[in-house]
């Protein structure tokens, strides 16, 4: 075997290997890297709260109804 087939099987057989370990892990759910999973668990959670904040701005922002109530509602309470 000359040194170039032997070069070739080496990659080939470091290639087979870590596809066949990256597949078992994915069929167990064992995450990769504890610290990663625990991060995008974190920031999830502050993506949703985030979003929930978006929410109440974007309503109190439409919402002309209830903040032309509001402003009669304070002119009210300074003419007092």
């Amino acid at each position: 075997m000359n040194p170039f087939s032997m070069v070739v099987c080496i990659v080939l057989i470091v290639m087979v290997a870590r596809v066949l370990t990256a597949r078992y892990r994915a069929m167990e759910n064992i995450p990769q890297n504890p610290v990663d999973s625990i991060d995008a668990l974190r920031l999830r959670d502050e993506v949703q709260q985030m979003k929930e904040r978006i929410q109440v701005l974007e309503r109190v922002i439409t919402d002309n109804h209830k903040s032309v109530d509001l402003d009669r509602e304070i002119e009210r309470l300074r003419d007092r």
